[in-house]
């Protein structure tokens, strides 16, 4: 691993990428369980002037809205906000909410007067409904509520879209990270990734109970260390996550300024790092979709030793992938180390509080 990649922004989130505000909308009632009770939300991200985007989706169960839309190929080059929401395919009506308080800002697509815009929000959903009452899932309300107050502080852990989230027998959620990259074409550049973690797969291993997230950097740069065998042991007795369809769902962001082919291959690394911090990754159980974005807003140095026959992209664009793989693998460790139980799920924290003790002597 590059070590200039290990200097965090100076929020360690998402919105160090500036431009970019995270808003959070969810209910959660206080005895929420499986099947009863409120436990649902939504997080969107909005892009101040739009964004550059593209997006990779691995999963074999994925629901989505406007995904196409982000082919490189295609007509329209950035969109307005990004909305990822719990309630599996119902919950993507809670982008039609996000439309509307766009509308109402006038931001979108102009058309013929600056009032009638058409604002670009893709979507992806999680499944989740089990958790809580079933029929308790996103609305319009719910993206508009979240859209208006995005800003660049915002919670993780079991707040909006990771309100239900199950990471495997643990309390998935929100999560989020950051870094600025230091020396070579990339100088400066910020990349960033927020993730709702909520798949079948494991996410500690079951031989040490780390989290598969840490083992680039390591635990200590976490703050914790391998847990006693026996709290190990006893994640034996844990209640299996019931249910067949899952999800992990998230936006990496960076300010270089990327084609929408470039940020395709943003959204593939973003993969990579979701692959490291759980396994199984992208089975057929899972929509596992990745979002990229970028503002451009970044000046960066053309290098003229690139071959006629690559894209001038591509010394910048080689290091914002490495980063993008390293930022989504501690996003998902942010979000399970913020964790709260919702309906009884234990979290992380919980289940290993031996990991978070002092180092033995």
């Amino acid at each position: 691993m590059t070590t200039a990649f290990s200097k965090p922004g100076p929020r360690d989130c998402l919105t160090d990428v500036a431009g970019l505000l995270v808003g959070h909308h969810h209910e959660l009632d206080d005895d929420a369980a499986m099947g009863s009770g409120s436990a649902t939300g939504c997080t969107v991200v909005r892009f101040l002037g739009g964004a550059t985007a593209a997006v990779d989706v691995r999963g074999g169960g994925p629901g989505t809205r406007e995904t196409d839309l982000l082919d490189p190929s295609h007509s329209v080059q950035q969109v307005d906000a990004i909305l990822l929401t719990a309630g599996s395919a119902y919950g993507l009506a809670a982008a039609d909410g996000v439309m509307r308080w766009l509308e109402e800002h006038e931001q979108g697509i102009p058309m013929d007067s600056p009032a009638h815009v058409v604002p670009i929000v893709p979507a992806a959903v999680i499944f989740d409904l089990p958790v809580g009452d079933w029929a308790a899932r996103p609305t319009a309300e719910f993206g508009y509520r979240a859209a208006a107050t995005a800003a660049t502080e915002f919670a993780t852990g079991s707040v909006g879209a990771g309100v239900g989230a199950r990471a495997g027998v643990l309390k998935g959620g929100v999560g989020t990270a950051s870094t600025v990259i230091e020396g070579g074409p990339a100088d400066g550049v910020t990349v960033s990734a927020l993730m709702v973690v909520n798949p079948v797969g494991a996410v500690f291993d079951p031989r040490t109970g780390l989290l598969w997230g840490t083992g680039t950097l390591g635990p200590a740069h976490f703050g914790m260390r391998i847990p006693d065998v026996d709290e190990v042991r006893a994640t034996a007795a844990l209640e299996p996550k019931a249910t067949a369809l899952n999800t992990t769902i998230g936006v990496v962001a960076t300010d270089a300024p990327l084609s929408s082919a470039s940020c395709k291959r943003v959204a593939v690394a973003g993969h990579d790092g979701l692959a490291r911090a759980i396994r199984p990754a992208h089975s057929p159980l899972d929509g596992d979709t990745v979002f990229a974005v970028s503002t451009g807003t970044r000046a960066v140095t053309a290098e003229s030793s690139v071959p006629a026959a690559f894209s001038p992209e591509l010394p910048v664009l080689a290091a914002v992938t490495e980063a993008a793989a390293l930022v989504v693998e501690r996003a998902i460790v942010d979000a399970l180390l913020d964790a709260t139980s919702v309906a009884g799920i234990p979290t992380y924290r919980q289940i290993f509080p031996s990991a978070f003790a002092a180092p033995r002597p």
